[in-house]
């Protein structure tokens, strides 16, 4: 195995120069480190992680913390393309991403114990029950955290704009002349009553009243779910003109049973999705959707933990959002409002 001092007599510098060099310090030449990098590259040098453990007190390892209630797991759309950012991200840094589940060879133990036996630097937290007694254990314990769509106090976020995201998609279908909106959302949560309240909010000031029966509760990625709840909207005496789903799988459900029935989208009911996965961009007719930035998302949660861990003295604890984008699709149909005081 090739040695720094072998590198240091090649590059006819010191091995503290080399030491420098290949452990990111700045208090070298940017000249000089490339050489030093280039020639170390050329002779097939590989930092040993233990020792460079040793020394820095880094293991240069970060915690992943993702588990959703469906067990969906790197399956789920949203949060696998925010994690394989993170992971690109962290990469870049010179970090390793460590998946912490709780469980060691069948030994159960916390989040937080996972953390401190794999010798984390520092974990995102993304999609799990963030009110369980595990991950509150580990948001308020020493190592650095950042969060991905759910704030703590003190503690770094980074949110998608759910906000401006539903108020978006709303409005759109509003100026496609709905005034018949129904909204499937999701289990509570935080996203959830960011964007249910929003819904309501956007119709309201458009004047558009929304009967109670047009609001139902499904699970996220619930296909089943969201086609039972498609059927008890459509069975409504006064059915609505367009359907909102809570993410863009779940629209697949309320399509199969929209087909079921005989009916054709958009031409006699108009529906929405959520996320914009590449599910919106393949469907016939393509999904009307709010794509959310994973990889912005990603990308700002790695260098912000990144900070945490390397310049905790200075880096800030703050909440960042991160806005979406419509794709309008083909899935709305525009119509002629109902002309009489915007209500149903």
């Amino acid at each position: 195995m090739v040695s720094m001092k072998e590198i240091a007599r090649r590059c006819n510098v010191s091995v503290a120069s080399v030491s420098k060099a290949l452990n990111g310090y700045m208090d070298i030449g940017e000249e000089t480190r490339n050489f030093i990098l280039k020639t170390a590259s050329e002779m097939g040098y590989f930092p040993n992680s233990s020792a460079r453990a040793l020394k820095t007190k880094r293991s240069h390892n970060l915690g992943v913390l993702f588990m959703d209630e469906a067990m969906s797991g790197l399956t789920h759309d949203f949060f696998n393309h925010v994690l394989e950012s993170f992971k690109r991200t962290a990469e870049e840094r010179g970090y390793d991403i460590t998946f912490t589940n709780g469980s060691i060879s069948g030994q159960k133990m916390t989040y937080y114990e996972h953390c401190r036996y794999r010798g984390v630097d520092g974990a995102v937290i993304a999609c799990v029950n963030y009110e369980s007694e595990q991950v509150r254990e580990l948001v308020n314990s020493e190592i650095p955290v950042v969060t991905i769509d759910h704030v703590f106090d003190g503690r770094t976020a980074v949110v998608s704009n759910n906000v401006q995201g539903m108020q978006e998609l709303v409005s759109y279908i509003y100026s496609m002349g709905h005034r018949k909106i129904a909204y499937i959302y999701g289990e509570d949560s935080a996203v959830t009553r960011s964007r249910l309240s929003t819904f309501h909010r956007t119709l309201q000031r458009e004047g558009v009243e929304v009967p109670d029966e047009y609001t139902i509760m499904s699970p996220y990625r619930d296909a089943d779910g969201a086609a039972a709840a498609t059927g008890q909207l459509l069975d409504l005496k006064n059915p609505p003109t367009c359907i909102l789903y809570p993410d863009d799988f779940a629209a697949i459900g309320g399509i199969n049973e929209i087909r079921e029935r005989g009916l054709r989208i958009p031409q006699d009911i108009s529906i929405a999705g959520y996320d914009g996965s590449i599910i919106a961009r393949v469907l016939e007719p393509k999904l009307t959707t709010l794509c959310q930035d994973t990889a912005a998302i990603g990308r700002i949660a790695a260098e912000k933990l990144v900070e945490l861990i390397e310049n905790p003295k200075t880096a800030l604890t703050d909440r960042y959002t991160v806005n979406g984008t419509l794709f309008k699709g083909a899935s709305v149909k525009r119509m002629e409002p109902v002309q009489s005081k915007n209500k149903i």
